[in-house]
């Protein structure tokens, strides 16, 4: 698939997750209606911006998840899901999703979502 954006910000720190969806054809088809445009809930949303996500995205191949999160330049990774973890409707959202993903359904997205290790860059 191919995908063209545009972005209002040039300088910005960029991270990698993975984590393992149910294999379960049926959750995963209600995981991509819950994370189509327009049905997340927008507290979620909001409270990512709030602490500086710029952008997020997720893909998906199979069981497996990849999410490329932007964040402000200044970004302080582990304190930004600390504070993400006590937004309005946070936990909430995470317990709902948690029926999807191989996780504890009292996990927080930080210990969902696995940070990957850029290993190759373009020069």
């Amino acid at each position: 698939m191919e995908y063209s954006e545009k972005t209002n910000y040039t300088s910005f720190k960029r991270y990698c997750k993975t984590l393992e969806l149910r294999d379960d054809a049926d959750l995963i088809a209600a995981y991509k209606l819950a994370h189509a445009k327009g049905n997340t809930w927008p507290e979620i949303n909001w409270g990512m911006q709030e602490v500086g996500i710029l952008d997020m995205e997720i893909y998906i191949y199979g069981t497996k998840l990849f999410m490329i999160m932007d964040t402000v330049p200044d970004f302080n990774h582990d304190e930004a899901m600390k504070v993400l973890a006590t937004k309005p409707r946070q936990s909430e959202w995470e317990k709902h999703m948690a029926r999807f993903q191989n996780t504890s359904e009292n996990a927080t997205a930080d210990e969902k979502w696995q940070l990957m290790e850029r290993i190759y860059k373009l020069d």
